[in-house]
């Protein structure tokens, strides 16, 4: 009978409590997990604009290079070493 009167409050007032504590809870863990996921591209994406970032310079650094091309110079190279005659 104590078992029944115990099954009887747990069931129809306590187990309520407990889930409104436990539902605030994991509220509170997604929001810091959100929070964690947030951190975590922020750093990716910052780290992947620094790269853009150099990429871009490099590119800049490149474009003395397009006059030369297009007008078809050739690169100077060391003179061919003559064969010696034995």
């Amino acid at each position: 009978m104590f078992k029944k009167i115990i099954h009887v409050l747990w069931t129809y007032s306590l187990q309520d409590y407990w889930r409104a504590i436990w539902s605030r809870t994991t509220i509170d863990e997604k929001a810091k997990s959100t929070l964690v996921e947030i951190v975590k591209r922020y750093k990716l994406t910052a780290d992947e604009l620094y790269d853009v970032g150099r990429a871009i310079k490099e590119v800049g650094n490149q474009l003395g290079h397009v006059p030369k091309a297009v007008a078809g110079k050739t690169k100077k190279r060391s003179p061919k070493k003559k064969a010696v005659k034995k």
